[in-house]
């Protein structure tokens, strides 16, 4: 029996739920999830293993229109996978009408000869008739393999994508052990656990402007509890403010929230510690976009 593996990328406008699919495929929670556009910054492996096949997806930045170095690193960390994979997935949402950011996205595609799957997410909130009528505006173009009709959050048809992606690969080796899920360090999952929750606990102007550093993660020596000390950055005093809120409630939120998924994460009882720093413009600086990880 042969075995087929391959390098697959999910792509797709800011929000249209990339990352709650790839949590969703591979049964961990390995990609942050938010509400906020753009929160994915990073180009994240993870790695399915079935019974004959690997699927190693590249969950990447949305492409969009950037406005600083930072958005110019994600744009371009999209764009780059398109020519490094064996089958593109481009995911959009329930809208009806495609948008000038799809026409952008459909012209890039156009000149890639990679196998291209369509992915039409969140159809738990439109109509039979209105899928439809998607498939029917996205068919004209003639670039995709395939175009499945899914629910990301409710889990609906992803087992399909995914044996469509497996037909789609070609025969090939095993790259990573079968109990290996992503090739994440474990500092940099935290961080974005940490950066998730305070994406949900703020304010709309602050979000883009955060980022998580780990100063320190050192089991105590009984190894009953880890102890995490974390520093989240943002841009301007106000927000400081802001993110630890009145009575430092919202930074208190922030830590609990994080502190039960890190412990679901690492399998132990865990004591987070939060601070909180101004730096300002940090996403025009070099030297904080490499120590961040956007290089």
């Amino acid at each position: 029996m042969s075995y087929k593996s391959g390098f697959v990328t999910i792509i797709g406008r800011p929000n249209v739920g990339k990352s709650t699919l790839l949590n969703c495929i591979i049964g961990e929670k390995i990609a942050i999830i938010s509400d906020k556009p753009q929160t994915t910054r990073n180009k994240i492996q993870c790695v399915y293993t079935g019974k004959d096949f690997q699927i190693v997806f590249l969950d990447t930045p949305g492409i969009h229109k950037p406005k600083n170095k930072l958005g110019n690193y994600m744009v371009h960390t999209a764009k780059n996978t398109l020519n490094e994979v064996d089958t593109i997935i481009w995911m959009i949402d329930e809208s009806l009408e495609i948008g000038p950011g799809d026409e952008y996205i459909l012209k890039e595609l156009e000149n890639i000869k990679t196998p291209k799957i369509l992915v039409i997410n969140k159809i738990d909130k439109i109509s039979k008739e209105q899928v439809g009528d998607i498939i029917s505006n996205y068919r004209d173009y003639g670039i995709f393999e395939q175009i499945i009709p899914i629910s990301a959050s409710y889990g609906s048809n992803v087992d399909e994508l995914v044996y469509t992606i497996k037909k789609l690969l070609p025969d090939g080796p095993q790259y990573f052990p079968e109990d290996m899920i992503t090739d994440q360090p474990e500092r940099l999952i935290i961080s974005e656990i940490i950066r998730e929750k305070a994406l949900h606990f703020l304010d709309q102007e602050v979000p883009h402007g955060i980022a998580v550093g780990i100063d320190m993660i050192k089991p105590r020596e009984n190894n009953d509890i880890i102890d995490i000390n974390a520093t989240i950055y943002c841009e301007r005093d106000s927000h400081k403010g802001i993110i630890i809120g009145k009575g430092g409630r919202k930074l208190k939120g922030i830590g609990k929230s994080a502190r039960n998924d890190i412990e679901l994460l690492l399998g132990s009882k865990v004591f987070l510690e939060l601070w909180v720093k101004v730096n300002k413009n940090w996403r025009e600086n070099e030297r904080m976009l490499r120590t961040f990880g956007y290089k």
